[in-house]
């Protein structure tokens, strides 16, 4: 076993009660919000396990909401995550369901509608002392911790295209921990999701957004509690 960490000991800097409930919950809710690209004009929870049963009295739906409008666990405007989504015309929705058997008692899975209409599925756990998981985006089985930088493309499902993205990150000197490829038929794309073992220039979007065949590239930084929502956005 892995020796503990302080912070894993004495848990995150955030607004109470519980650091699995609350300050995990609002850090998938962040998560969620940067995969969405941040424009977010409904969002549906899904909740398991002891999210689901505890729920309201832990908060956890105030820092989930919380998340979504891209504030940290520490942020004391958690508490308002209601009002402040009202204010800005974004429904939402907590929704008690069973996710399985296999799946984190702290579970959520959020069902996001963009302003363009565009959905996405997230689901992701909050594992202890403020850390989470996300295991699930759009029906493809990741693992992200929010820890390190995510590459997502979405590209002409042909030869050599992500042979060229693997090949700039070489030249950069940059490592690939995990990666994922999810392909459609029907039209003929892929969409790709690597994490990196280390953080990229601002041009690297840029880079492989020249790569012919990629039609959209988004860079997320990881989550820095201190960044009062500013850092770490979706590019």
């Amino acid at each position: 076993m892995p020796t503990p960490s302080l912070f894993d000991i004495m848990g995150p800097v955030m607004i109470g009660p519980s650091s699995s409930h609350t300050a995990g919950a609002a850090r998938l809710g962040k998560m969620a919000y940067k995969l969405a690209g941040g424009d977010i004009r409904k969002a549906v929870m899904y909740l398991h396990g002891s999210f689901a049963a505890t729920y309201r009295g832990h908060g956890t739906d105030k820092a989930l909401l919380a998340g979504l409008l891209n504030l940290n666990p520490s942020d004391e405007r958690l508490r308002d995550s209601f009002a402040l989504a009202d204010q800005k015309g974004i429904a939402y929705d907590f929704i008690p369901t069973d996710l399985g058997e296999d799946v984190h008692p702290n579970t959520v899975k959020f069902v996001i509608t963009s302003g363009s209409g565009e959905t996405f599925e997230i689901t992701g756990s909050s594992i202890g002392g403020g850390q989470v998981v996300v295991s699930c985006i759009d029906g493809m089985e990741v693992r992200f911790t929010g820890e390190r930088p995510i590459l997502i493309t979405a590209h002409r499902d042909t030869p050599g295209v992500i042979s060229r993205i693997t090949t700039l990150l070489y030249e950069r000197e940059i490592n690939i921990g995990n990666m994922r490829v999810t392909r459609s038929r029907e039209d003929r794309t892929a969409r790709m999701y690597m994490e990196l073992d280390s953080l990229c220039g601002q041009d690297l979007t840029a880079e492989v957004r020249k790569i012919p065949g990629v039609v959209r590239v988004k860079m997320l930084l990881p989550i820095d509690e201190s960044d009062g929502g500013r850092k770490g956005e979706a590019r």
